[in-house]
Formats: structure tokens, C-alpha cells, sequence
């Protein structure tokens, strides 16, 4: 990449109002009070929730800004010190049948912390008057405590510790005030995220015996709210197209953000909450409902559950992209099949079939590179949480299995294989993490299965103790008939005959 001055206030300044950006610098914008926090910098954030506070301050809305709190040591704490908060959204798709591409520079993080490196600064923001909202998006592994967080006074390692750090700083600086208090909005993609990380944060202040004051002052002040979701956000282009549009802008931007035009937000609350969060925009982007498990069950099961069959049998076939796989002839149609046939007429929410269709072409769009390597991330964990409830509702309605949700899971549990993380470590293909990937490693291994002479008896073995693992998914799912016969078929295929061999036409009926 040519060497160009990277974004920052005065860059802007320099280049005759940021060449190619839309809407521009508002110098009083930067002067905004801290009023919410967010942990996490990851591109999802930078997509989503960054970009509602940047248009409501734009409104005259909310009124404040956002500091980051990275805990990943990623170095984009860093990029935002020397970008003064800045960074460039580009917004690229079809918007109501006109094609868009949107280029605009977000001001809404004043600043972004390291928790392991600047741990006090984090709980000098709780002490600031000013903070009212806290975001967050830790991943779906995210919302889980840690044992090794027994000290109250050391730094917290899960994200429910730190949270609940935060707020007992917050809640001793104010002498336990209910005007202290704050709302929390996970964004983390599971199901009642709000009630969930509530319920650690109280697990925790328990093993920390923070006592009955706090605890009540979490009743009265803290509101954590369930929340859905909705934007495909696939983060920073590779090098060579980050390049060209750093031409384009006249400046280097580390936090260069791409996402779709699509966005929804919807948050489980009142008109109070609405009034209290401050930045509920007027197009219904951002909606305070009574009840979101309709929209999370349409989002969950047909975007991100077919994200993540994408993912793995995109990976294995050699795919890199969304686009891509939603180009390939061998696995498009299964994919449409999984999302029009095998996942939509299974879910009792309003226009299901309808969404799936806008999935599909929120897929297809060419301006979006979403990297099947940052889906595949926390994969197995992922299956179980958005598919495993559709192979579940099949067995029972029906004791039939689609083809496209059994090729799914056996994708899924052969990236683990030793061979294909050779085969991927060997053509270059980026690492992801995937914990519960490892321990269908470890079944790969002991079932004899990991070899180059794999015979049926090993195949059958892996399968049966794979299944059998209630770690992996919280239940025995060798009860669900024939699902070990048929997952059995389909590795035996893939290990013989190559990932291509899970595609054949024939599976797919449109």
C-alpha cells in the first residue's frame, strides 16, 4: 500500500473536506461529552452501533460520544488514538432498488481504551456522570464467566466481570443512586442476551460478595435490555482493494469499515426506554418493541444460520467469500434450499418466507466481501446455537432430515479434521478460532478417524462419540434417528472423495 498520512483531523482539513466523504466533519461533534461505552472495537460496532450515535448527534439527538474499550490486544485502541476518533464508513448494496455506495466519516468514538493495558482508565469512565448507555459485543462465547476471576481488585478476564466492575465503581462513586444507573445493550447474537449477562453480572458480584446494597441498586438503576441485531459488516477490505480506496480518499484509514445498507436494531423496552436512550432514529432502523424473539428468530435461523452452513461448506470447497459461494453453481442451490425449503417454513414468525428471500440477495450483493473465515469464527458453537434447533424441529415434525442441514454438520465437524487444517494452513487460508472445534479434534483423534486409511468402522466411531458429547451440545443427539447414518455417509463421502462430493446436484430440489 503507497504510503499516505493517515486519518486524522488535520488530514481532513488538508484534503479540501475530505475528498470522497459524506457528511463531513463537524468540529463541534468532537466536543461532545462521553455518554455511552462500548466493549469492543471489532468491525461490527464500528458498522452498527457507532454509526446510530454518529447520525443521531448528526440530528441533534443524544448528544454525546462513545469510548471504546478493547480487550482482544487487536491494536485498534491504538488506531483510534492516532485517527483523533475517526474512521471512514463506506456503505455499499442496493437500497430500495438504487444501487449505493456511500462513503462517510464516523466521529462518534472520542477515544478507545485497552482494558488489559489501562485497566483504571476503564473504571474512571464509570465514574463520569455523563455515561448512560453501555454497549458491548464480546461474541456469543463472550457471555460466560471465568473462574480465574475470584479477586474483585484484580483485572477481570470474562466480560461479565468487567461489567459488573464497571458498574460497582459506578455505583460506589455515586453513593448507590438510582440517577447513576445505565442502560446495558449486549449485541452479542444469542438468545435473551440481556437477561443472560444480567444474570452473570449478578453470578458474579455473588462470588464477590458485593453485597445486598449492590444488588438492589442493579434492580433499580441498571436496565439490561434484550436485544436483536441486524447488518452484514464484514470489516476492513483485503489489502489490494483497502489500497485503491485509500487512493480514492487521499488518506490511510486502519479502521476503514464496509457494511451493507441493511440495518436493524431492535430492543426489547417501552416508551420510557426509548425516551431514555435518546437516539431511536426515525426511519425504524433502531426499534423499541415489546417483544423481539420474532425478529431474532427470523434473523438467527435464516441469516446467520445459513451464514454459518455457508461458511463451512465454503471453506472446504475453496471459497473465500459470501459472493463467491452465493456464485458457485455446486453450492448456491443448496444454500437457497436451506433458507427457502429447510429453515423458513419451519419458523411460526411473520414473513419468514419473505425475509428469506431478502437474505439471499443481502448475500448476493457484489460490494460486499464478507470473509468466510471471520464467519466461520466460534463455528461449532455457532451450529448449535442456529441450526441445531432446525435439525431438531424436523426430526420431530417429520423424521425427516434435509440433506442441506446434515451437509451442514458434517462440513462443520470436518474443519476440525487434522488434514483439513493442514490443507488450509497449507494454501494460506486465515486461521479462526473455533474452541469447540477442538474438542471435535479430539474425537477426530481418538476415534482413529484422523488418518490417511480412514475405513467406515472409524468414520462410524467418530460420529457416535462426536454426537454423544454433551459439551458440544449441552445433549446426546444420537437421539435424533438417523442422524448418525446419515452424518456417517456424508463424512465417509468427503473423506474419500473431496468436499465437492457433499454437493452433488441431485441433493437440491428447488
Amino acid at each position: 500500500m503507497t504510503s499516505r498520512r493517515a486519518l486524522s483531523l488535520s488530514v481532513v482539513a488538508d484534503l479540501d473536506v475530505a475528498r470522497g466523504t459524506s457528511p463531513r466533519v463537524v468540529p463541534s461533534l468532537q466536543r461532545l461529552p462521553e455518554r455511552a461505552v462500548q466493549f469492543g472495537t471489532g468491525a461490527f460496532l464500528r458498522g452498527f452501533v457507532d454509526v446510530f450515535i454518529d447520525q443521531a448527534n448528526r440530528r441533534g439527538q443524544f448528544l454525546g460520544r462513545l469510548v471504546a474499550v478493547g480487550s482482544t490486544g487487536s491494536g485498534r485502541d491504538r488506531a483510534f488514538g492516532d485517527q483523533d476518533g475517526l474512521y471512514t464508513l463506506i456503505v455499499a448494496g442496493v437500497r430500495d432498488g438504487m444501487v449505493v455506495n456511500e462513503r462517510r466519516i464516523i466521529q462518534s468514538v472520542s477515544r478507545a481504551v485497552s482494558a488489559s493495558s489501562h485497566w483504571g482508565k476503564v473504571l474512571e469512565i464509570a465514574r463520569d456522570s455523563e455515561v448512560r448507555v453501555v454497549f458491548s459485543n464480546t461474541t456469543e462465547a463472550g457471555i460466560a464467566l471465568d473462574e480465574r476471576d475470584r479477586d474483585v481488585d484484580a483485572l477481570p478476564n470474562s466480560y461479565p466481570a468487567k461489567l459488573a466492575r464497571f458498574l460497582l465503581e459506578r455505583a460506589t462513586t455515586f453513593a448507590y443512586a438510582p440517577s447513576a444507573g445505565v442502560v446495558v445493550l449486549p449485541c452479542e447474537l444469542i438468545e435473551d442476551n440481556g437477561t443472560k449477562l444480567e444474570a452473570l453480572v449478578r453470578e458474579q458480584a455473588t462470588r464477590w460478595q458485593l453485597g445486598e446494597m449492590f444488588d438492589a441498586w442493579l434492580s433499580s438503576a441498571v436496565r439490561f435490555c434484550n436485544t436483536l441485531v441486524d447488518r452484514i459488516v464484514p470489516g476492513t477490505p483485503d489489502p489490494a482493494e483497502h489500497a485503491r480506496i485509500s487512493s480514492e480518499l487521499g488518506y490511510d484509514d486502519a479502521l476503514l469499515t464496509v457494511a451493507e445498507p441493511y440495518a436493524l436494531f431492535a430492543i426489547e423496552g417501552d416508551s420510557a426506554l426509548a425516551e431514555r436512550l435518546g437516539f431511536v432514529d426515525p426511519d425504524g432502523v433502531i426499534r423499541i418493541v415489546p417483544d423481539i424473539r420474532p425478529y431474532r428468530e427470523r434473523k438467527v435461523r435464516l441469516l446467520n444460520g445459513t451464514h454459518t452452513a455457508m461458511a463451512a461448506l465454503g471453506l472446504l470447497s475453496g471459497m473465500s467469500t459470501v459472493f463467491e459461494a452465493m456464485n458457485s453453481p455446486a453450492l448456491a442451490p443448496l444454500l437457497q434450499q436451506l433458507a427457502r425449503q429447510d429453515i423458513a417454513p419451519m419458523l411460526d414468525v411473520p414473513e419468514a418466507a419473505a425475509f428469506a428471500e431478502t437474505v439471499l440477495q443481502r448475500f448476493a450483493n457484489p460490494e460486499v466481501r464478507h470473509r468466510l473465515t471471520d464467519i466461520a469464527s466460534q463455528g461449532t458453537l455457532k451450529w448449535k446455537v442456529r441450526l441445531l434447533p432446525m435439525l431438531r424441529r424436523h426430526a420431530e415434525a417429520s423424521n425427516v432430515l434435509p440433506a442441506s442441514l446434515v451437509l451442514a454438520l458434517a462440513a462443520q465437524l470436518y474443519l476440525s479434521h487434522p488434514a483439513e487444517r493442514s490443507r488450509r494452513a497449507a494454501v494460506g487460508v486465515a486461521a479462526f478460532t473455533d474452541d469447540n472445534g477442538e474438542l471435535v479434534y479430539t474425537h477426530w483423534l481418538s476415534s482413529g478417524a484422523a488418518g490417511p486409511d480412514v475405513c467406515r468402522t472409524n468414520v462410524s466411531a467418530f460420529v457416535d462419540s462426536v454426537l454423544g458429547d454433551r459439551l458440544l451440545w449441552d445433549t446426546d443427539l444420537r437421539d435424533i434417528e438417523r442422524l448418525a447414518s446419515c452424518l456417517t455417509e456424508s463424512l465417509q463421502r468427503l473423506l474419500t472423495n473431496g468436499a465437492q462430493a457433499l454437493l452433488p446436484p441431485a441433493t437440491v430440489t428447488l
